[in-house]
């Protein structure tokens, strides 16, 4: 009796929600081509509790989004980096697909070539690094020997400014496990840095390999009114993003090579090392070469205070020569942003996110640059 009745309650509540469901598809006005009804009229906007609500609901997700950019900072700058990096590697995948090469293809020669060029520069610079170091570490007892002499230019700075007697003070006072620490710290820091190559190795590779499709994905984005120009400008920023990451490679391969020249005819040591130290600090724009030029006179000082003095005026002709000469010409035909501009990202985007962020400045400015030349001028010049 009971389960009849149960089954009983059962139906006569389906009952009632086929009934509800038929009655609200006659309210609806559902049809062959609205199976869902017709839409509704809107909210009324002007309502206090919509305003409210909606308010709410904007600050809620402004303070999400903001938390999750603030935790995932790090990883984002990485992707970041990684997508300048695909995005500079594209146009010889773009240019071998052309020839005829399905895209797998393309991106697995040019993959090979940057790995044997980059597997090349580490079977170079590792023996190069190990010997040099132990060059130094075998020259350290001449360096103190000519900071004792008084004679010797280093050893008046040492008369006057107590080099030596401070080390020593600094050793003896706790140095030791200060440089411990400091061992530990740049343990660290290295498996970090390892952690980070791989990690923007990895996504490169695959938005590489799949950017046309992540390309296309961002065309479906804008309205379909204005997709033609949203095609047209991401075409052109990828495509200037491209030519700054070639130019850029460009313009450190002749810093490192007018090092290593420069100190291997005035006899600096460790030329190879330095050119490879200072091609290196070049690929961070304005200030690179800079910081390398630094460290290249610092160790020419340990030649003469002449050959010491000619590296800085070099490093003063060749800031100019780049400055005004090699990145106008370069930048002008792949990024198209002055000088100045330059300047100013790269300050910005390195106070800010520090190396990454320098590295990716001169891209970002050339695409926003681009984005307001061709939406946000044209509309306040018809205001």
């Amino acid at each position: 009796m009971l389960i009849a009745e149960g089954e009983t309650e059962d139906k006569s509540a389906q009952d009632v929600v086929d009934e509800i469901h038929i009655a609200a598809e006659a309210e609806a006005g559902v049809t062959d081509e609205h199976a869902y009804g017709q839409v509704g009229p809107r909210f009324d906007r002007r309502s206090p509790f919509y305003i409210g609500v909606t308010g709410a609901l904007g600050v809620a997700v402004v303070y999400a989004l903001v938390s999750m950019v603030l935790a995932a900072g790090q990883i984002l700058l990485l992707i970041a980096l990684a997508i300048v990096i695909a995005v500079g590697l594209d146009p010889p995948v773009a240019w071998l697909h052309r020839r005829g090469l399905p895209r797998w293809a393309a991106v697995t020669a040019v993959l090979v070539v940057a790995l044997a060029l980059f597997g090349g520069f580490i079977g170079v610079a590792v023996p190069v690094l190990v010997s040099q170091a132990t060059a130094l570490a075998k020259d350290l007892p001449h360096y103190l020997h000519t900071l004792n002499n008084q004679s010797t230019f280093l050893g008046k700075l040492n008369a006057r400014y107590h080099i030596v007697t401070a080390l020593q003070t600094f050793i003896h006072k706790g140095g030791s496990s200060a440089i411990a620490s400091g061992v530990l710290g740049f343990g660290k820091v290295v498996v970090d840095l390892i952690g980070a190559v791989i990690v923007v190795l990895i996504i490169s590779i695959y938005l590489l390999a799949d950017l046309p499709r992540v390309k296309r994905g961002l065309y479906q984005l804008a309205p379909q009114s204005r997709r033609a120009r949203v095609v047209l400008l991401t075409d052109e920023i990828v495509a200037r993003i491209g030519g700054y990451v070639l130019g850029d490679l460009l313009t450190s391969f002749i810093a490192g090579f007018g090092t290593w020249a420069w100190a291997l005819i005035l006899g600096i040591p460790y030329a190879v090392l330095l050119g490879l130290l200072v091609a290196l600090l070049d690929l961070i724009p304005v200030v690179g070469s800079t910081v390398g030029g630094i460290i290249v006179t610092l160790i020419a000082l340990t030649v003469s205070p002449t050959i010491a003095i000619a590296t800085l005026a070099f490093y003063f002709i060749y800031r100019f020569l780049e400055d005004y000469l090699l990145n106008p010409r370069v930048m002008a035909r792949t990024v198209q942003v002055p000088g100045l501009l330059t300047v100013i990202a790269t300050i910005i985007g390195g106070t800010l996110l520090g190396i990454i962020g320098a590295l990716i400045a001169i891209p970002v400015a050339a695409a926003i640059k681009l984005v307001l030349e061709e939406t946000t001028i044209p509309s306040l010049n018809r205001s």
